[in-house]
């Protein structure tokens, strides 16, 4: 979708107020709901993404399955809302092998684990509003010894109340950030999460069949 075009500093791929937020991801319900609502906390828009089962409602980006989002920016910026619910989310990535790896992140697991093909990573979310950063060369580079080239898809799963998605060149603080990618108010730097720190031996990556 974005590999031919110029991709700046900043590249986003779901603003919670645009006028089709969801324009560019498909939607998957089953005993859940997926829509917009206002956020009594921001008292702004946001997206909701809620189910019974975390693995059977969510929204996938981009929707159609045979494209690819082609973004070669490194680092991806989740702002999303802690429901108090089980989330999860999962990224595909293209490294220099032309090997497609997968990275997905639950706050119902306890550790890391890496296969050659997928790497699952758990997560912890404060109260309320969470910004999550994710470095993709390091994961890449840790996970598996090779280098990040693009990222190809992102699925977002049930519980979670969402901001904006957003790539970037490189990490900004909160000072750095344009006034419309900040969430309402500076984010004290215990609310930045970098799922980075996963612990994955970094010089044993697994062996490829």
């Amino acid at each position: 979708m974005f590999r031919g075009t110029f991709q700046g500093a900043f590249l986003s791929i779901l603003y919670s107020i645009g006028r089709k937020p969801l324009q560019i991801w498909d939607e998957k319900v089953q005993n859940g709901q997926i829509g917009r609502i206002t956020d009594n906390d921001i008292r702004s828009m946001v997206v909701e993404v809620e189910g019974v089962n975390v693995s059977t409602t969510y929204i996938n980006c981009p929707a159609d399955p045979k494209k690819t989002l082609g973004v070669k920016l490194p680092i991806m910026v989740l702002i999303i809302k802690n429901l108090k619910k089980d989330f999860s989310f999962e990224i595909q990535v293209l490294d220099d092998n032309n090997v497609r790896r997968r990275f997905r992140a639950s706050t119902y697991r306890s550790r890391c684990w890496v296969d050659p093909f997928i790497c699952t990573m758990p997560l912890r979310l404060d109260d309320g509003w969470n910004q999550l950063h994710l470095d993709l060369s390091e994961l890449t580079r840790r996970a598996y010894g090779t280098n990040y080239v693009e990222m190809l898809r992102i699925q977002i799963h049930a519980n979670c109340r969402i901001r904006r998605v957003y790539f970037t060149d490189r990490l900004y603080s909160e000072d750095e950030l344009p006034r419309e990618f900040k969430l309402f108010w500076p984010m004290p730097p215990q609310k930045a999460k970098r799922l980075s720190s996963c612990k994955v031996p970094p010089s044993h990556p697994p062996e490829l069949a």
